[in-house]
């Protein structure tokens, strides 16, 4: 599984909730600023999105939920593969 977005509610969400690179093993981010960096206590890297289509995760778990409109609509091509996406917030769905 992957993770999108390097939001820094993302951060508290997988540090509070004790998500490692054991389940979540990247994250990607559009910001070129971020990529190449970690998320801060997880210690996830942060990837450019274009691994998705190379590693093609089963699962996108979105951690800018707040943006998920434009996430998936960017991301279509990774649904169309096959992959799905968890919305963890108010209450967790995979769409």
């Amino acid at each position: 599984m992957a993770a999108y977005g390097a939001a820094a509610k993302g951060a508290t969400l997988l540090n509070s909730s004790g998500i490692t690179t054991d389940l979540v093993q990247y994250v990607v981010d559009r910001n070129v600023h971020k990529q190449g960096k970690y998320i801060p206590g997880a210690r996830t890297p942060i990837l450019d999105p274009a691994v998705l289509v190379q590693r093609q995760p089963h699962y996108l778990l979105l951690l800018a939920w707040n943006v998920r409109d434009e996430i998936m609509d960017q991301q279509a091509a990774f649904a169309r593969r096959g992959g799905k996406f968890i919305v963890p917030v108010p209450r967790p769905v995979v769409c």
